[in-house]
């Protein structure tokens, strides 16, 4: 080891330090301010030929085996062996907040251990919204045990213990596990670390967990937190282990971030699509039908129509052909495509017919396959683009399904690319360029983009050789450098099939949402023994783009449901506008107006009942109506409408000839505005 290490800092400027120098020791050396404000580090050796980002969630942040050779977040007090480029997290970086999470979460392990030293720990890891940590106590926890875990968490952090990194062998780590019969930190410790290791030990106070980090200095840094609720859980998500008690807490840098969260999400539950569902009456869920299962309400349908009708018109109009295929396949058929083997899990059980066995279909690919495979092709049918709004089912556990975001039955808005090597980039930019309409035409302005890789280490859940991955990621990664468009690499997260690209929308509340989704397939082609004759005259094997931009219409109506809180624009709303009659007198008018608004194409309600001017102009508004329409001796004998505006109030009188030319131009548009 060189007896000095030289640390390269983000402005490019090479420092020289003894080895063994921390990230704090560095971050003093240039201000005693900075190191004050600095969370965590980020380090990357300097000479590693590749330097890949790590970073995890849940169980395999936590307890994975780390690379020395990439990048990743490590404690501010971590020694630096080696020659590192260096960069010091501060509260400024999203990337420190998942850490100050993580290090709450031992907080309150640490809190529960002494108000009931009996309980096991299962795993804490931080999420998009906070944290949890899974226990096993045979006594129920109560609504006043968990005020009472936050108070002891405010005296762990007032006592500021320090967050200290330890090392053991990893037997005697096991054998201080078992003797406290602590049977889930045994499994951890099992199942992340070989024979021979040291394992990784986060120690505060008294408080010991195995842990591979990193976490705040101390336990003053978790400055502002919350314990939520709690929830049930089975032990490695198996029905037959003990049930677990997962309590959720969440932890902001300070009050005044916490405080914004808890008023975005009081908004959120305003706009909760399942609630918003009912009141608007646009689908439902049938306890006697099952769960996961959507009906759609009129109002719903006539939504989901208008986003088919727009999606297919894009789709003829790109160069795709609209495909149908089946709901239920031979068994055979997935057992080619190999979804008989690595999706099996989230398939239905087989049917036994008369003549064969089958199963519903969990995608649309195997049949696209068999349509490009029905006739020959040459290099001059390439690419090939089918497009299909097919309906598929997947097995989702009992606990799992939310509304429409996580169902059993859904439609994808699918399709399947068959195309050349050397035209695959420009079909995946292609991909890329629908993707961003679908968002911008729906009113979202801004998304983030990933790029889930395969991870080489974990061969027996991917298919194909390494030269198809290489060859595959490389592809997708072009694409998305030809657009400009910034990504994160996740590795391991890939399809069986190839690498994807997943663009996650975000809402009006700041909320991602994954959406999106273009994937490469080598593999499903060469199982399928497809071909095409190229220029040679010779046979080849086409590569093949699955793309999915609602990802599905359930799921991205869900979304449209809670971004607008059911105010759709006005292309989209069910019911464009109500007509009002002010009295009986102007029924006669009133139908005429209806009848007009028809003609140009409007979907209109008219309030004929025997009520109030204000109760009917109410109920349009409690609907979340575009516009409101009032008329009465003044609107008959001008040809015109009185226009109320949904969150402007009353517009005034206006002709109907020009309110319609108006209307039909937000709606051809696709407009925000009203």
């Amino acid at each position: 080891m060189s007896e000095n290490v030289q640390v390269k800092l983000p402005d490019g400027s090479l420092k020289q330090f003894a080895a063994g120098v921390t990230p704090f020791q560095v971050a003093e050396s240039i201000s005693p301010r900075l190191a004050a404000a600095s969370v965590v580090a980020r380090i990357k050796p300097m000479h590693a030929a590749t330097a890949t980002s790590t970073d995890q969630s849940g169980e395999e942040a936590m307890y994975a085996t780390e690379d020395a050779h990439a990048q990743r977040l490590v404690d501010l007090s971590t020694p630096l062996n080696e020659d590192v480029e260096l960069e010091l997290l501060t509260e400024k970086s999203p990337d420190a907040l998942p850490v100050v999470r993580h290090s709450a979460a031992h907080v309150m392990a640490t809190a529960v251990l002494e108000l009931f030293p009996d309980t096991k720990l299962g795993h804490g890891p931080s999420t998009d919204a906070g944290f949890f940590y899974d226990f096993y106590r045979p006594t129920p926890f109560t609504p006043d045990d968990l005020k009472a875990i936050e108070a002891k968490m405010a005296e762990i952090v007032a006592r500021d213990e320090k967050f200290v990194r330890e090392f053991e062998p990893r037997e005697q780590g096991l054998a201080h596990f078992r003797e406290e019969n602590d049977f889930m930190k045994v499994h951890f410790i099992e199942r992340f670390t070989r024979e021979g290791d040291e394992i990784s030990l986060y120690r505060n106070g008294k408080f010991v967990d195995f842990c591979r980090g990193p976490h705040v200095p101390s336990t003053g840094r978790v400055k502002a937190f919350k314990v939520l609720s709690l929830a049930g859980a089975y032990w490695l998500g198996d029905e037959k282990n003990p049930q677990l008690q997962r309590i959720y807490g969440t932890a902001f840098f300070n009050k005044k971030e916490m405080d914004e969260h808890f008023v975005r999400l009081e908004e959120a539950a305003k706009r909760d699509h399942r609630l918003l569902g009912k009141q608007l009456d646009l689908f439902s869920i049938q306890e006697i039908a099952g769960a996961g299962l959507i009906f759609w309400h009129p109002k719903g349908a006539i939504i989901r129509k208008t986003m088919e009708d727009w999606m297919k018109k894009e789709c003829l109009r790109r160069g795709y052909e609209l495909v149908y295929t089946p709901h239920v396949m031979r068994s055979e058929l997935w057992k080619i495509s190999g979804h008989a083997g690595f999706y099996a899990q989230n398939m239905y059980t087989p049917m036994e017919l008369d003549d064969a066995e089958y199963r519903l279909k969990p995608m649309n690919c195997p049949g696209h396959i068999l349509i490009y495979k029905n006739s020959p092709k040459s290099y001059r049918d390439l690419p090939v683009r089918y497009a299909e709004l097919g309906n598929v089912y997947r097995y989702e556990r009992s606990g799992t399904m939310h509304g429409l975001l996580r169902v059993r039955g859904f439609t994808q808005d699918d399709a399947h690319i068959f195309c050349t090597p050397e035209q695959i980039e420009d079909e995946v930019v292609g991909c890329i360029e629908f993707a961003q309409s679908v968002l911008t035409t729906f009113g979202f302005s801004e998304f983030k983009v990933e790029l889930s890789t395969w991870d080489p280490k974990d061969r027996q859940s991917y298919a194909g050789t390494d030269e198809k991955w290489e060859l595959a990621i490389s592809s997708l990664q072009k694409a998305l450098d030809r657009k400009g468009i910034p990504y994160k690499t996740i590795p391991g997260e890939a399809a069986f099939y190839g690498p994807k690209i997943d663009v996650k929308l975000v809402d009006v509340l700041g909320r991602l949402w994954q959406l999106s989704t273009v994937q490469f397939d080598f593999n499903l082609p060469a199982r399928f023994e497809l071909e095409y004759v190229g220029e040679d005259g010779e046979r080849h094997q086409p590569v093949m783009v699955h793309r999915a931009l609602y990802g599905s219409v359930e799921r991205f109506f869900g979304v449209l449901i809670e971004h607008y809180g059911g105010a759709f624009p006005l292309w989209l709303a069910p019911v464009q506008m109500g007509i009002v009659p002010i009295s009986e007198r102007h029924q006669a008018y009133a139908e005429s107006v209806k009848a007009q608004l028809e003609e140009a194409g409007f979907r209109v309600e008219l309030d004929a009942r025997n009520e109030k001017m204000n109760a009917k102009i109410r109920d349009f508004t409690l609907q979340k109506t575009p516009y409101v329409l009032v008329m009465g001796d003044k609107e008959a004998e001008a040809g015109a409408v009185s226009v109320r505006t949904r969150g402007k109030g009353d517009q005034g009188s206006v002709p109907l000839v020009e309110f319609i030319a108006r209307a039909k131009s937000l709606v051809t548009g696709h407009s925000m505005e009203l």
